[in-house]
């Protein structure tokens, strides 16, 4: 799952990985967590967090950190989607809200993606069972003990991201002065986002090939999984024109599934879907006192306006705000999180409304 909902979605709708905008080539290191205790009880010697920075740490006379902007990925992606031309040619050049002359810029790979430590490494079905939680702690101690980072200027993330952006707001309410959340919004997953989650962990675990997650090669209900991401992608008017008749619509999918199953693995699919099951910040929403926008889209399937989940509970965060917007030739289902065009306004004003 090395694409990521995103990059999945770039590749069936054939978006050309052009040129993203100049930027210096970021830096690129890993922070080894020792004897990393997980909620579930289970450890491991050594946790592996890679991360991608751009710019410099800005003090203020306290010597707190006053520019530090951390960006969360979503489900089966990595911090180097950032660095594709819908979100950094929009966000991070000069000029721009998140101008990495200014900005001290973290795009961490999350546990269990990208090069952090992940099931496929070697440990398969033995890797600790990680949830957000367990995620969360790793990049908290990623900034503040692997960087040196005592504040953010921003937390913001995109999908699975997003989710984690609502969850920092409560675990560290202090560590930020602004939060983003995308296409997300605060409450346990339920519903058709729990059901298609259901589908894939069934599939994969009912797969007699699966063998307890140590099968001898990929087993085939991975192409059930990549079937259901294709599924929850994208939006409807953008697949009927991309597949207008039935042969068109199977070759779509099939482009879809094959690219995937190419570099996809079975177990970091599974673990990173069932991730999931700790999420759950409307308890404790009224915890996060900093300003936040939260931002979804009207043809997002997976976070559907109609439930009025995030119009309900964003009255509970005390400077919240929700933008929903509306279905346009411009938004890309649950992936408009990443088409930076769509909500940089709504960050500009949040972070002049959190201005220190």
């Amino acid at each position: 799952m090395r694409r990521g909902f995103l990059g999945l979605l770039a590749f069936v709708l054939g978006v050309a990985a052009a040129r993203a905008v100049e930027l210096a080539v970021p830096r690129e290191g890993d922070f080894r967590l020792k004897n990393f205790v997980f909620t579930s009880g289970e450890s491991l010697p050594e946790l592996r967090v890679h991360y991608r920075t751009f710019g410099e740490p800005r003090r203020d006379a306290q010597g707190v950190v006053r520019n530090a902007v951390l960006i969360l990925h979503g489900t089966g992606g990595d911090g180097a989607q950032f660095l594709r031309p819908e979100f950094a040619n929009d966000l991070f050049g000069p000029g721009q809200p998140l101008d990495v002359a200014k900005f001290y810029v973290i795009l961490r790979d999350g546990l269990g993606h990208g090069q952090s430590s992940k099931p496929s490494d070697g440990l398969r079905a033995a890797f600790p069972r990680y949830r957000y939680r367990d995620m969360i702690e790793a990049d908290y101690r990623l900034l503040t003990e692997g960087l040196g980072i005592n504040h953010a200027r921003l937390v913001m993330g995109t999908s699975m991201g997003g989710m984690h952006t609502w969850l920092w707001g409560e675990l560290h309410p202090e560590f930020m002065d602004a939060l983003m959340p995308l296409a997300s919004v605060p409450s346990q997953i339920a519903g058709r986002n729990r059901a298609f989650r259901r589908v894939i962990i069934d599939a994969l675990r009912g797969d007699p090939s699966w063998r307890g997650g140590n099968y001898a090669g990929q087993p085939p209900s991975l192409r059930v999984g990549a079937e259901m991401l294709f599924l929850m992608s994208s939006n409807t008017v953008l697949r009927q024109q991309e597949a207008p008749t039935l042969a068109k619509a199977d070759a779509v999918l099939e482009a879809f599934v094959a690219a995937y199953v190419k570099t996809g693995d079975a177990n970091d699919l599974l673990y990173a879907v069932e991730a999931s099951a700790d999420y759950d910040p409307a308890p404790t929403l009224e915890k996060i006192r900093v300003p936040l926008v939260a931002v979804n889209t009207a043809d997002d399937l997976i976070n559907p306006p109609e439930l009025g989940i995030l119009e309900r509970e964003i009255r509970r965060v005390p400077r919240g705000r929700a933008v929903i917007l509306p279905l346009s030739s411009e938004t890309r289902g649950h992936g408009s999180h990443t088409v930076a065009k769509l909500w940089q306004n709504e960050l500009v004003a949040l972070l002049q409304a959190s201005e220190p």
